[in-house]
């Protein structure tokens, strides 16, 4: 007679190959559709491209552009953050420091906003510089009110941040242009 234990495991073992041999991938190693957290197996992500004005954003791996998004960001675009509910995206070199898997935008990638300049400057001005700026999707929450409706941050469609998600790893160098 099996245990419950023993029907649970066999269970989830059937369902991961039922998972395993429905994984159908295009050309750059992504496997789309299925459940929110993603697999991909193709080239690196060496760096990702921001550039605000043309509201793109551009994953590179060495030389070559692997996919490209459009993007919303902060209220108050132009310009870079410098203080706290500026509505600003910042610009510079940055990297992805932390991932949220439970966001309250779906998923989330953190970009490592603000560093010592940045500190720095808004301290000298008596103001705080803000944080907790990321790449993240939608849930729902900007309804088509407006382009640009984060707090600062750079948002995409859910579908995109998912694969975004795992093709885009820690420590990867985040550059964000005017």
């Amino acid at each position: 007679m099996q245990t419950r234990r023993s029907i649970l495991l066999g269970s989830a073992a059937l369902g991961g190959l039922s998972l395993l041999a429905g994984c159908g991938g295009d050309s750059s190693g992504y496997s789309g559709g299925g459940p929110k957290f993603r697999h991909y197996d193709g080239p690196p992500v060496t760096q990702v491209q921001v550039f605000k004005e043309k509201r793109k954003m551009y994953l590179i791996s060495g030389t070559h552009v692997l996919k490209k998004y459009d993007i919303k960001l902060g209220g108050n675009p132009i310009g870079h953050k410098q203080f706290e509910g500026d509505g600003k995206t910042p610009e510079g070199a940055y990297w992805i420091d932390r991932r949220n898997g439970n966001s309250a935008y779906h998923l989330s990638l953190g970009i490592s906003y603000p560093n010592e300049r940045d500190r720095a400057y808004a301290e000298s001005q008596g103001k705080k510089p803000g944080g907790d700026i990321f790449i993240h999707g939608e849930a729902g929450k900007n309804n088509g009110r407006s382009r640009d409706w984060t707090a600062g941050c750079i948002a995409v469609t859910d579908a995109e941040i998912e694969e975004i998600y795992s093709m885009v790893r820690d420590h990867t160098p985040i550059f964000i242009f005017p």
